[in-house]
């Protein structure tokens, strides 16, 4: 029974597999074809002969853009980094100038202006994301290439294997099929081909064949006695579909132990087990053409910490950035057609700008800089990806704790601004999108421009991640993991990072964490004060009476008293005990209170109603107001007491009600909260803001 049990489980699993996959698909990667049909391919279609730079721009552009405007600049947003292929995880926030920098070199690559001739250098500190843009780039690359817009096609030759069967044996570098077309006749074939056809890029056959293709090729040319026609019926067209897994078209190089790496791994190696079968090792047939640079042929190759190489590993680079050429050992240059693009840190940056022997390969490199993210709400999309209520479990994050640890990491890359008035603090409000008093969008472009190395120093975000994780995990009942908790851990985590060596550097980090803790004892005690003064009806009755004064005072007319009917003047009182709640001073009264007149009246023509939370600053104005006729009828700082009346704690459930339903709290994380702002008031630390 139990048998019949599980044969009807393994046949469910077979049917659903079976409904699953698409075997047309699968047909349609993995074609085969005549030269003569690619032919026709080419024909209708001229994009499948693209360039490695050409094929990688086009694949970034598939995505889609926005564009923006930020300090009156245009951004251009690629969506392709937002990496939908991967439910983004390794999605890019906050970069968009770098990431606009490094496509406006692929589009310049693409159309032949020059820096097709460059290899690309990723630079910056550790954790700046510059090895996630280079995986997204070849990760795209794979899937571009089994999309018919991305569709690139390679060959194989028919011959005799050493039993004498027929086999086809695919261009071991993945070869453009056009350069089988004789040099001589390649410029009218094409002519021919296209005629009449628009093309987003001119078709350019550059290069020649590989040793081993050449060698075939040589061999058929004699056996055919110079006919071509004859010699192209031994070649297969395939479907080429680039993986870095089955290195064809993706490669990837990292540096080792330089007594177990030599330049073979870049160019390829003498197969030494066929020098035997073909008599010589530099029979191309006797060579394996593996090397990263072969492999990579027709896509992208990446240098995991480029400098870190040997330099005898850098000369190789020099032709293949520049000529598109690499020396296998024992052959003749050999064509490539490929994007090279490394990344480094800033200490092996330096020693390459401090030896004067590597001058070509300065000359030949574009650095794009890949800082840190300036932009709180950008830093905090890094963690809220990995840390929110999908994938942590168990345990609740309490509203602010990601955004304090966000801000600190923030505060650690900013340089200290020249303006006297201005703090560190604020510095990181403007670049967040805040505005402050004084300060226009070309201020904050100034600041940002005088600050030359803002983002290339600082905490990385792997450590905010490490010492997050920590907290989660660490072993108390606890449910709810705050922001001091992860503050803690961060503070902790500083004197045993194994990048900060400097003893002034990890005070001014430790000084940066009680601004911080500052900052957040100022957010919770408003967020406090706005849920006690959360009451809707009391907060309009409050605007509607503000309103009936400014209107009455800035048209010099008096106020009908509601409940005696008479004509009274303006309650002046009234009107300052808000204003004074957001630091209007008494000569700017009247400017305020015009300001929200002129508001109130534009809304009317364009007949829409007054509502007090379309204007931060009065709605901030009243619910310091409501608060501070309320908070003596809650009695919070009776928390801290051992004795709470049945009235004084409803109230305060009231509030904490609040704080679940309008700020995300839970029930412990709301309490702490409650407790932490009850202390600051008992102290009598309560400001006005």
């Amino acid at each position: 029974m139990q048998k019949e049990v599980t044969n009807d489980n393994d046949n469910r699993i077979i049917n659903v597999i079976r409904e699953l996959q698409d075997t047309k698909k699968y047909q349609e990667l993995h074609w085969e074809g005549s030269f003569t049909e690619y032919l026709n391919i080419v024909k209708r279609f001229p994009e499948v002969t693209r360039n490695a730079f050409q094929r990688l721009y086009d694949m970034i552009l598939s995505y889609g853009i926005t564009e923006s405007t930020e300090y009156k600049e245009k951004l251009i947003h690629y969506k392709f980094f937002d990496d939908s292929l991967n439910n983004s995880a390794d999605a890019i926030f906050g970069l968009e100038k770098a990431l606009m920098k490094i496509v406006n070199l692929f589009k310049s690559a693409a159309k032949s202006y020059g820096t097709e001739k460059r290899l690309f250098l990723l630079h910056g500190p550790v954790g700046s994301s510059k090895s996630t843009i280079v995986r997204l780039l070849k990760r795209g690359l794979e899937a571009y290439s089994k999309t018919p817009e991305g569709a690139i096609y390679s060959f194989a030759w028919r011959v005799e294997n050493a039993d004498g069967q027929v086999e086809y044996q695919l261009c071991p570098m993945h070869e453009e099929p056009l350069l089988l077309l004789p040099h001589e006749f390649r410029n009218r074939a094409i002519d021919e081909l296209i005629r009449g056809q628009k093309q987003a890029y001119p078709i350019r056959i550059t290069g020649e064949l590989c040793p081993f293709c050449r060698q075939i090729f040589k061999e058929y040319n004699q056996k055919y006695r110079g006919d071509w026609t004859k010699i192209i019926n031994n070649v297969k067209i395939t479907r080429l579909i680039l993986s870095e897994k089955s290195r064809v078209g993706i490669g990837t190089f990292q540096p080792k132990d330089e007594k177990n790496q030599d330049s073979t791994e870049l160019t390829g190696d003498i197969n030494y087990r066929k020098i035997a079968i073909y008599g010589s090792d530099s029979d191309p047939r006797a060579f394996n053409f593996d090397g990263e640079l072969n492999i990579a042929n027709r896509g992208l190759v990446e240098f995991i910490e480029i400098l870190k190489l040997e330099v005898a590993f850098l000369y190789d680079l020099l032709g293949a950035s520049q000529e598109h050429k690499i020396k296998p050992k024992k052959f003749a240059q050999t064509d490539i057609d490929e994007v090279i693009i490394g990344h480094t840190n800033e200490p092996e940056y330096r020693r390459l700008q401090n030896n004067e022997y590597m001058e070509a390969l300065r000359d030949r490199t574009v650095k794009i800089d890949v800082p840190y993210i300036t932009r709180l709400s950008d830093e905090m999309k890094i963690y809220e990806k990995d840390y929110n209520p999908e994938k942590i479990t168990g345990k609740h994050i309490a509203p602010h704790t990601i955004e304090m640890a966000a801000m600190w990491a923030i505060l650690t890359r900013l340089e200290e601004p020249k303006k006297a008035q201005l703090t560190l603090m604020q510095k990181l409000k403007l670049y967040n999108g805040k505005t402050l008093p004084g300060f226009t969008e070309d201020n904050i472009k100034e600041l940002r421009l005088e600050a030359l190395r803002e983002g290339m120093d600082g905490i990385s975000p792997r450590y905010i991640q490490d010492k997050i994780s920590n907290a989660l995990v660490y072993d108390h009942a606890e449910p709810c993991v705050n922001p001091f908790m992860v503050l803690n851990e961060l503070e902790a985590g500083l004197k045993h990072h194994s990048l900060i060596t400097n003893e002034d550097l990890k005070r001014r980090y430790t000084e940066l964490l009680s601004i911080v803790k500052q900052e957040y004892e100022d957010i919770v005690k408003n967020e406090v004060q706005r849920a006690i003064a959360a009451d809707e009806e009391a907060l309009k009755r409050l605007c509607g009476n503000y309103i009936d004064n400014i209107k009455a005072y800035t048209q010099k007319e008096k106020v009908k008293n509601k409940y005696t009917g008479q004509d009274e003047e303006p309650d002046e009182r009234l009107m300052r005990s808000l204003e004074e709640k957001i630091d209007i001073p008494e000569s700017r009264k009247d400017d305020f209170r015009r300001e929200i007149m002129n508001y109130i009246g534009a809304l009317a023509i364009e007949n829409k109603q007054f509502d007090y939370r379309s204007n931060e600053r009065l709605q901030k104005a009243l619910e310091l107001k409501l608060f501070e006729d309320q908070k003596d009828s809650i009695k919070l700082a009776s928390l801290i007491s051992s004795v709470v009346d049945k009235e004084t704690q409803a109230k305060i459930d009231v509030v904490k009600s609040r704080m679940i339903k309008y700020y995300g709290y839970c029930d412990v994380c709301a309490t702490d909260v409650l407790n932490f702002v009850a202390s600051i008031f008992a102290r009598g630390d309560v400001k006005s803001d």
